[in-house]
C-alpha cells in the first residue's frame, strides 16, 4: 500500500466512506479540469465537509509526506487542479456557506465551495453586488476565483479579484491556520491577501472568504456596435480608452465566434455578418450622468467606422445582449470535440496587430480559432477548436498556442490575464521571467510550504518537476 492509498484510507476512517472517492471511475471526473489536453487521474480525492475536515486532511497528508491540490468546481482553464497518482485532490465543493452578508459594511463572509453568482444573487435584494464576473461564474467557485485571481468582463472599471478580498482563514501546508487581512480591508503590515490571491494553490487552502460588496449602479447604458473589420474594432477600443471614459466592460467577439453564438441556443441577434462585435457598458449614480457617457461612446464608435449601434433599451434586452457574450464558450464548444480557451495580455494600442497575427497563425496550422475577449484591458481569450483523438490536431494546437504567447510576449503582454499558469504554461515562465526573479517566486512559496506539497509542480518551472509536468502533458 502506498502512502496516499494508507492517508486516504486513514481520512476515510476519520470523515466517513462517503467523504473519500478511490477506484478509477469514481476519480475519472477529477482527472481534468476546463483545459482538453492535459488529463491524468489523482491518487484519490477527498470532499471536506468544514474547516476542520480541511485541517484533517492536510494533516494526514503532512504527516505521510503526501502532496495536495486544492480544486473547486473544476472550470480552470490551465490544468491547476490536476494531481498525479502520489497526490490526495482535496475537493471543496461540499463548503458552500454563505455565512454572513454585513449590509452597512458591504461584505460578505463565504465558505470556498460557494458558486460566484450564487453570491451575487444574495445580495442583489440589498442593493449590492459582488463584481467580479468571469464568465464560468454559473458554475465557478469563489476558493477557485481566489486561487486564480479571476476576472470578468466587468473588471475593466471594478477591479479583478485581488481588489474585492479583504480577509481570508487559510489552511498552511503544515495544518496550521492563520488569518490574513481584515475585515474592514486595512493593511496591517505586509499585504499578503494579495500575495495569496492568484497564488493557485500552492501557499495553501482558503477556507474562509471576506470580499467586498460594492452597490449596484443607479443605471446602465449597454450598446453593441458592429464592424466591418476587425481592425476597426480594435482602434475603437483605444479611442475610447483615450477620452478618460472607463466603461464598466468592453468586450469583442469575432465572425467566427458571432456566428457560433447565433448558431447555439444562446443566440442574442448578434449581426452574423458583422467582421466583429463590440459590447460596451457605461454605468454610473445617475441616468444624466450614464447617458452622457453613452452618447460619447455613440460618437466615437461612429467616427471609428462602426456599421451599426444597437442600444438596449430595458434590462431584458441588455441580458439578453449578454447572453451571447456569456455564452459564447459554451457555443464554441459545438463547433468539435474540443475547445483550448487561452489566456494573454498585450497593450491595447497593439490588439489591431495581435489579432492580425493571430489569424495568420491559425491560418497556418490549418485552425479554426475564434476570438472573445476583454478588450478595454487587452486581454485576449483565442479558442482553438480541434479533436484531441487526433495527434496530429493536438500537436499543432499545442504549437499555435506556443506562437500565440510568443506573438503576445515580442508586443509588450504577458501569458495569462485570469486563467492562471498551471501547468499549461509552465513552459512559457522562462521566456517572461529571468532565473532570478523565478528564484525569488520559489522562495517566497517556500515560506508559506517548504516542502513544496501544495499544488505541486505548478506556477514555478521547477527540474525537479521535469518528469511529472512530462507525464500530464501526454494524452492520457
Amino acid at each position: 500500500m502506498t502512502d496516499t492509498q494508507s492517508v486516504l484510507r486513514r481520512l476515510a476512517d476519520q470523515l466517513g466512506s462517503d467523504a473519500v472517492r478511490f477506484g478509477s471511475s469514481a476519480l475519472e471526473p477529477f482527472s481534468a479540469d476546463g483545459l482538453p489536453t492535459r488529463r491524468i487521474r489523482p491518487g484519490g480525492v477527498v470532499l471536506p465537509r468544514s474547516r476542520e475536515d480541511v485541517i484533517a486532511i492536510v494533516g494526514a497528508c503532512r504527516d505521510a509526506g503526501v502532496p495536495f491540490v486544492a480544486r473547486g468546481a473544476g472550470t480552470g482553464l490551465s490544468g491547476g487542479a490536476l494531481g498525479d497518482g502520489d497526490t490526495v485532490v482535496i475537493a471543496l465543493t461540499r463548503l458552500t456557506q454563505i455565512r454572513h452578508i454585513d449590509v452597512v459594511n458591504r461584505l460578505a463572509v463565504v465558505e470556498p465551495g460557494v458558486v460566484n453568482a450564487r453570491l451575487g444573487q444574495a445580495v442583489r435584494p440589498h442593493g449590492l453586488q459582488y463584481a467580479p464576473d468571469p464568465s464560468s461564474q454559473t458554475s465557478c467557485t469563489l476558493g477557485g476565483n481566489v486561487a486564480e485571481n479571476a476576472g470578468g468582463p466587468h473588471c475593466l472599471k471594478y477591479g479583478v479579484t485581488t481588489q474585492h478580498v479583504l480577509a481570508l482563514e487559510v489552511v498552511l501546508p503544515d495544518a496550521t491556520t492563520v488569518r490574513l487581512g481584515s475585515p474592514s480591508g486595512e493593511p496591517w503590515g505586509p499585504d499578503l491577501v494579495s500575495l495569496f490571491v492568484g497564488s493557485e494553490g500552492t501557499f495553501g487552502i482558503a477556507t474562509e472568504i471576506t470580499v467586498r460588496l460594492t452597490p449596484l449602479p443607479a443605471a446602465v447604458a449597454t450598446q453593441l456596435a458592429a464592424f466591418g473589420a476587425l481592425r476597426a474594432a480594435g482602434e475603437a477600443v483605444s479611442r475610447i480608452i483615450a477620452t478618460g471614459l472607463v466603461p464598466a466592460a468592453m468586450e469583442m467577439m469575432d465572425r467566427n465566434c458571432v456566428r457560433a453564438v447565433e448558431a447555439s441556443v444562446y443566440a442574442a441577434g448578434y449581426p452574423a455578418d458583422a467582421a466583429a462585435v463590440l459590447l460596451v457598458e457605461v454605468d454610473g449614480a445617475s441616468e444624466a450622468l450614464v447617458s452622457e457617457e453613452a452618447e460619447t461612446v455613440e460618437t466615437i464608435l461612429r467616427e471609428a467606422g462602426a456599421t451599426s449601434i444597437r442600444s438596449a433599451t430595458d434590462p431584458a434586452q441588455r441580458e439578453r445582449l449578454w447572453q451571447g457574450r456569456k455564452k459564447a464558450f459554451g457555443a464554441l464548444g459545438r463547433i468539435s470535440r474540443d475547445l483550448v480557451v487561452q489566456d494573454a495580455v498585450v497593450p491595447r494600442t497593439t490588439l489591431p496587430d495581435v489579432l492580425e497575427g493571430i489569424a495568420a497563425i491559425a491560418e497556418h496550422y490549418g485552425l479554426v480559432v475564434s476570438n472573445v475577449f476583454h478588450a478595454g484591458d487587452g486581454n485576449l481569450h483565442p479558442n482553438l477548436n480541434f479533436d484531441s483523438r487526433d495527434p496530429s490536431a493536438v500537436a499543432r494546437v499545442e504549437a499555435a498556442s506556443a506562437e500565440i504567447m510568443a506573438l503576445c510576449i515580442s508586443a509588450g503582454g504577458t501569458i495569462t490575464g485570469e486563467h492562471g499558469v498551471g501547468v499549461d504554461k509552465l513552459q512559457y515562465m522562462h521566456d517572461i521571467f529571468d532565473p532570478t526573479t523565478l528564484s525569488a517566486m520559489d522562495r517566497v512559496r517556500r515560506a508559506f510550504d517548504p516542502e513544496r506539497h501544495a499544488n505541486p509542480c505548478k506556477v514555478i518551472p521547477l527540474r525537479s518537476c521535469r518528469e511529472w509536468h512530462g507525464f500530464v502533458g501526454r494524452r492520457a
